[in-house]
């Protein structure tokens, strides 16, 4: 092509494929290479020498573990950053603080996996907790990683809120949308839009907003709502609103494809975003369960404290053999 280098932005995608491509690549033969030796040492060594090589091999089951993962991760928009919002369910002062909870999970796997974040919205509960936050999440494969987490999670505990010490079950959303890397080119009537500004939620003393500066837009239509505080002027948080507001309508429009070519096949799928997909006991005994995967551990601290990626891979091996 001629022409390639004249658009940049396409070049560079292509470019960043083809590097991306060529590592993965170059893991694979490297570990090749590596079982081949290992397996003729094994033929050729004393069976008293063979702890020569356990740490090695171990270290090479680690390596497989990551790339079949990786191989798992190879849908369309797997590699691309994404927005992650949390919502409460019914239930007042106890969902809103399972969001805090489920924010601070989140975060934290952010931080082991190398990602970075930044706090696009965030409204604070009444007494406790949070009513709603969204998370804007940058790095490879975010989005792959996280796009499973969207569903209903509940939590089962004794509430920190009751008097009596019952327990109580809590509910929230997670919503994960994709980052597109491209110009989006989504219709939007001025007409169909609801913009509201209010104050920025701040923490306090001198960092606290006082001007109208944060944006809420709400597309009538489709009764999609997105919130932006996080910049420091009322332009920018209506820029990236707007952002957000084009990235959840293209995805509609993905998946409203994708359910036409579905219908075309006679593959009828109940497809319901609002199920429950995760159950978090910490009273009467401690068990997070996965109920797609069927993935479960009793170790709920290690969890809540980020380390998701064991539930997350489960559920990434269990789409790809149902």
């Amino acid at each position: 092509m001629d022409d390639f280098w004249q658009n940049i932005e396409y070049a560079t995608s292509v470019n960043q494929e083809f590097s991306l491509l060529k590592k993965e690549i170059n893991t694979f033969e490297n570990i090749r290479k590596n079982v081949v030796d290992n397996l003729e040492l094994i033929n050729i060594l004393e069976e008293s020498d063979l702890n020569q090589i356990i740490e090695e091999i171990n270290e090479l089951e680690t390596k497989i573990t990551e790339l079949e993962i990786k191989c798992l991760l190879n849908e369309e928009y797997d590699k691309l950053n994404c927005y992650l919002e949390i919502h409460p369910g019914a239930g007042g002062t106890e969902s809103c603080d399972w969001v805090s909870m489920l924010l601070r999970m989140y975060t934290h796997f952010c931080e082991m996996e190398g990602y970075h974040y930044e706090v696009i919205e965030l409204s604070k509960g009444e007494e406790a907790g949070l009513k709603s936050v969204t998370l804007h999440i940058k790095g490879l494969y975010s989005y792959g990683y996280l796009k499973n987490e969207k569903g209903v999670h509940r939590l089962v505990r004794i509430s920190p809120f009751d008097a009596g010490a019952r327990r109580h079950t809590s509910f929230a959303s997670v919503s994960v949308t994709p980052e597109y890397n491209k110009e989006i080119t989504v219709a939007i009537k001025e007409n169909d839009l609801k913009i509201d500004v209010y104050h920025s939620s701040g923490a306090g003393g001198q960092s606290v907003n006082t001007s109208n500066s944060a944006v809420r837009i709400t597309h009538l239509p489709t009764k999609i709502v997105v919130t932006c505080q996080n910049e420091r002027s009322q332009m920018q948080n209506k820029e990236q609103a707007m952002k957000m507001l084009k990235n959840k309508l293209y995805e509609i429009e993905i998946q409203n494809l994708e359910k036409q070519k579905k219908d075309l096949k006679g593959n009828i799928e109940n497809i319901n975003f609002g199920s429950q997909i995760r159950s978090y006991v910490l009273e009467p005994y401690k068990m997070i369960k996965d109920n797609r995967s069927g993935f479960e551990t009793s170790n709920v601290t290690k969890v809540l404290d980020g380390d998701l990626k064991p539930m997350i891979e489960s559920v990434l091996k269990f789409r790809k053999e149902s």
